[in-house]
């Protein structure tokens, strides 16, 4: 019995951190911390939603294509969408901690990748150029950045025009946003709907400039 009240107990804590990140995010710019890396790492094994080759998928990626992967932590993403626009093509990964992108610069490095530039910036911050990219993506990032509109905006300025921005969402995620909420911002910044995947539990929103 005393090992189902320590269980119940670790659920709760779990639960009270989750809540308690979740409403410090809304200040400050809290992202996943470096040394929890390795779970940023792996495929979520409760929804398809989340896999990498699954989000690639929804990109409609082409060889030479300009991808901006904001919030890339240790490049989970970065590495195979550099594999497949190829060495004509050229991957912008950008986080604002550093340990995450020197993770993804070792796996770039061990993969022989030359074709991704690391970015050290905060979305939003003013630092990237405009109309440059075809693609770009948030993976369970935009819960993370205080002032999404401004966010978004930087992306949408950064996209060439008729360029795509993938949002992808999981519940589980401690700053998970709604489809609703991600519209919101979206639009008020000029984007629009293009194609909805999953479920309002788990999705990837794709949205055009």
């Amino acid at each position: 019995m005393n090992s189902v009240y320590i269980i119940i107990g670790f659920a709760g804590l779990i639960l009270l951190i989750a809540l308690g990140w979740r409403f410090a995010s809304r200040r400050y710019t809290l992202p996943c911390p470096t040394w929890l890396r390795w779970v940023v790492e792996l495929d979520n094994p409760f929804t398809e939603t989340n896999r990498a080759s699954v989000i690639i998928q929804h990109l409609d990626l082409q060889p030479g294509m300009k991808v901006l992967d904001i919030g890339c932590g240790p490049g989970r993403l970065s590495i195979p969408i550099a594999k497949q626009v190829g060495p004509q093509g050229e991957v912008t990964a950008v986080d604002i901690q550093a340990g995450m992108l020197r993770r993804a610069q070792e796996k770039a490095q061990a993969a022989n990748l030359k074709n991704i530039q690391f970015l050290q910036v905060g979305a939003g911050e003013g630092k990237l150029e405009h109309n440059q990219y075809e693609r770009a993506i948030l993976v369970t990032v935009l819960g993370e950045i205080p002032d999404r509109v401004g966010a978004l905006r930087e992306i949408f300025d950064a996209l060439k025009p008729g360029g795509r921005l993938s949002v992808t969402e999981v519940i589980m995620d401690p700053h998970f946003q709604s489809r609703e909420a991600v519209l919101k911002v979206a639009n008020a910044v000029g984007f629009r709907e293009m194609q909805f995947f999953g479920n309002r539990f788990a999705f990837t929103l794709i949205l055009m400039k």
